[in-house]
C-alpha cells in the first residue's frame, strides 16, 4: 500500500521529520557537475576499468577531489579503501564433460554451456555429481525451501533463474510477477558457496533471465572478478536445449522437473549424471579501492550516526578483445560518471553546510563486476551499520532534461518513501509511479548491499534503469521519452559518451532531490524504518 499525505505538515508529523532540513540543503551547481562528467566519461580515464590503469586514474582524481572539496577522510587519514578483488579469466583447453547412462555430452563452450571458476585456482580438476534444486531458493519468509535438508557439498548443482511464479491461488508469492533477490544469479552462486556445493549451473532462458543467451555468454568470455575467495568451483550457465539434453540422458523431462520446483513440496533430484570439470584459468589478484569521504555530523549525540551517499564509479574499461582501429573504451558517460560526478558536485555543497547526522559520501569500486565494493563497505563501514540510517545511490542519472516527477522504486520498503514524498513535494515534485520491477532492478546496483544487512536504501530517480519512458518531462515528452528509450542501445556499449550539448538540468534536480532527501533524513530525530514486514527489516546488522 502506498502512503500518502494530504499536508506537508502531515508528513513531517508521520515521519518525525524536521520541516526547517528542507531549507538547509544547499543547492547544488551544474557547472562543476558538468565538469567532473566531462573528465570521468572523457577517453583518457580509459573507461575506469577495474584492475586497469584508467581505474587508477579514476580513484586519485576522486581521492584529490574529495580533499580539495574539504571533506574528512577516514580514521587512517586516507580516501581511499581497500578491495581485494580476484579476476579470473578461462583458457583454452577447459571444458566440462557429462556422463549420463554411459553416454557422453560435451557441450560446446560459449553455446552450450559457459563456465569459470571464483575459487581463485588457475587449475582444477575433478568430477561431481549434477543435483537438480529447482529454483535453489532458501526463503524462510516465503516458507519454501528447495533444498529439504539434503547434503549437497561437493555435488553441482543445477538450477533455474527467476524466482517461483505465482499462481491464481498464490498471486502475490515471491512479489508476483516482479523479481525478488532469490531471482538473481548472484543469490543462487552465494547460496551453493554457503551449501559447500562444488558449484552451480544456471538454466538459461530468455523470459526467466530477462535477457538473451548472449549477456551471460559475453561476460563470461571476458575476465570476471570476485572479491577474493567468495567463489565456486565453478559457476556458470546452461543453455536451454543443452540442459534439455543432458537432463533427457538421465531419464528426465527438464518441463515436468521444472513443474515440480514450482511446487513448495518439491525434492532436489539426482540426475543420475556426473560431471568431469577441467578448468584452467588466469588468475590474477586486483587490489581496488573504495572512495570515501565525510562530512561530520554537528549535533553530539546524533553525529555518530550516518546517511550514506552512493554512487559507483567504475564501468568496463578497454576491451582488449575489441580488434585495433576500433572503438575500444567503454566511457561509461551515464552509466555511471553521471552519480560519480553528481556525488562531487553534491559533497562539495554538503560540506559548506553540515547537517547533523554525519554524512559520507561513498564511490564504490566494481560495482559492474557484481556489486564488489558496496559489498566491501558494508563489510567494513566507516560507521557502524546499526548507526547507519539509510543509503541514497545514484546511478545513471537523467541526462534528457528536467521532469515534473521523480523515480524512488524500493523507498516503500521503508520510511524513506514518505519522506521521499514530503520532500519531493517541497521541490513541486510528485513521486513517479511504482512499477513492477520485472528485471530485478532493485538488486542491481550498490544500494542492495546496504539493503541486504539491514539498512534502509534505494536508487534515486532511476530513469534511466526503468527504459520505459514514463517519466513526466518538464518539455517535449515524446522526444525526451524516445531519447531516455533510446538509451537502451548504449547501455554497456562503446556508444555510452559524453556529449557536450547534453541538457544537464534534470540531472542536477536528481542531484539536489538526493541532497535534501539526505538532510531530511540527517537533520530528523529519528532514523529511517523498515516496512513492516520487509524482508530485509528482518536483517541482524
Amino acid at each position: 500500500m502506498r502512503l500518502r499525505f494530504t499536508t506537508l505538515a502531515a508528513a513531517c508529523a508521520a515521519f518525525s521529520l524536521s520541516c526547517p532540513a528542507f531549507a538547509q540543503a544547499p543547492a547544488v551547481p551544474e557547472a562543476a557537475l558538468r565538469a567532473h562528467l566531462s573528465f570521468l566519461a572523457d577517453d583518457l580515464l580509459e573507461g575506469r576499468g577495474t584492475g586497469q590503469r584508467g581505474g587508477a586514474l579514476t580513484v586519485r582524481y576522486l581521492e584529490t577531489q574529495a580533499a580539495a572539496i574539504g571533506l574528512k577522510p577516514m580514521k587512517d587519514g586516507a580516501y581511499r579503501q581497500k578491495v581485494a578483488i580476484e579476476g579470473s579469466r578461462l583458457l583454452a583447453g577447459s571444458e566440462v564433460v557429462f556422463t549420463a547412462a554411459g553416454k557422453r555430452i560435451a557441450p560446446k563452450v560459449g553455446e552450450g554451456i559457459i563456465f569459470g571458476t571464483g575459487s581463485g585456482k588457475p587449475a582444477l580438476s575433478f568430477d561431481a555429481p549434477l543435483v537438480f534444486v529447482g529454483y535453489g531458493v532458501d526463503a524462510p519468509e516465503e516458507k519454501w525451501d528447495d533444498y529439504k535438508g539434503v547434503d549437497v557439498k561437493g555435488k553441482i548443482l543445477v538450477m533455474m533463474v527467476n524466482d517461483p511464479q505465482p499462481t491464481a491461488e498464490e498471486p502475490n508469492r515471491f512479489a508476483g510477477k516482479a523479481y525478488t533477490w532469490y531471482g538473481r544469479w548472484l543469490y543462487k552462486y552465494e547460496e551453493a558457496v554457503r551449501r559447500g556445493a562444488a558449484g552451480a549451473l544456471l538454466i538459461h532462458t530468455t523470459p526467466s533471465a530477462s535477457y538473451p543467451w548472449s549477456v551471460p555468454a559475453n561476460g563470461f568470455s571476458h575476465e570476471r572478478f570476485h572479491l577474493a575467495g567468495a567463489g565456486n568451483p565453478i559457476e556458470g550457465w546452461l543453455h536451454e536445449d543443452a540442459a534439455r539434453a543432458l537432463f533427457a540422458a538421465g531419464g528426465f523431462d527438464l518441463d515436468q522437473l521444472r513443474a515440480q520446483a514450482e511446487r513448495r513440496d518439491f525434492q532436489p533430484v539426482d540426475l543420475a549424471t556426473s560431471a568431469h570439470v577441467e578448468l584452467k584459468s588466469n588468475i590474477r589478484q586486483v587490489e581496488d579501492f573504495n572512495v570515501i569521504g565525510i562530512v561530520p555530523g554537528t549535533d553530539p549525540t546524533l553525529k555518530e550516526q550516518a546517511v550514506v551517499y552512493s554512487a559507483h564509479w567504475d564501468h568496463f574499461g578497454i576491451d582488449q578483445n575489441i580488434p585495433e582501429g576500433r572503438d575500444r573504451i567503454f566511457n561509461g558517460a551515464v552509466d555511471n560518471a553521471t552519480g560519480s560526478a553528481a556525488l562531487l558536485a553534491m559533497a562539495a555543497e554538503a560540506v559548506k553546510k553540515p547537517a547533523r547526522r554525519t554524512q559520507v559520501f561513498l564511490w564504490p569500486a566494481a560495482e559492474e563486476q557484481g556489486l564488489l565494493g558496496s559489498a566491501a563497505y558494508v563489510a567494513n563501514p566507516v560507521v557502524p551499520l546499526s548507526k547507519t540510517a539509510a543509503d541514497l545511490n545514484l546511478d545513471s542519472l537523467n541526462f534528457v532534461g528536467r521532469t515534473r516527477d521523480i523515480g524512488v522504486p524500493g523507498a516503500e520498503r521503508s520510511s524513506l518513501y514518505g519522506t521521499a514524498a514530503a520532500v519531493a513535494k517541497k521541490m513541486g515534485l510528485k513521486l513517479a509511479p511504482t512499477i513492477p520491477d520485472l528485471s530485478g532492478a532493485y538488486f542491481r546496483a550498490d544500494h542492495f548491499n546496504f539493503a541486504k544487512a539491514g539498512v534502509p536504501a534505494f536508487n534515486v530517480g532511476s530513469a534511466v534503469f526503468s527504459g520505459d519512458g514514463h517519466f513526466e518531462f518538464e518539455h517535449d515528452q515524446p522526444h525526451s521519452s524516445a531519447t531516455m528509450v533510446g538509451f537502451k542501445s548504449d547501455y554497456h556499449q562503446v556508444t555510452d559518451e559524453y556529449h557536450a550539448n547534453w541538457d544537464l538540468s534534470g540531472m542536477v534536480q536528481q542531484a539536489q532531490f538526493t541532497l535534501n532527501l539526505g538532510y531530511a533524513v540527517a537533520n530528523a530525530p529519528a532514523m529511517p524504518t523498515w516496512k513492516q514486514g520487509d524482508a530485509f527489516g528482518r536483517v541482524k546488522r
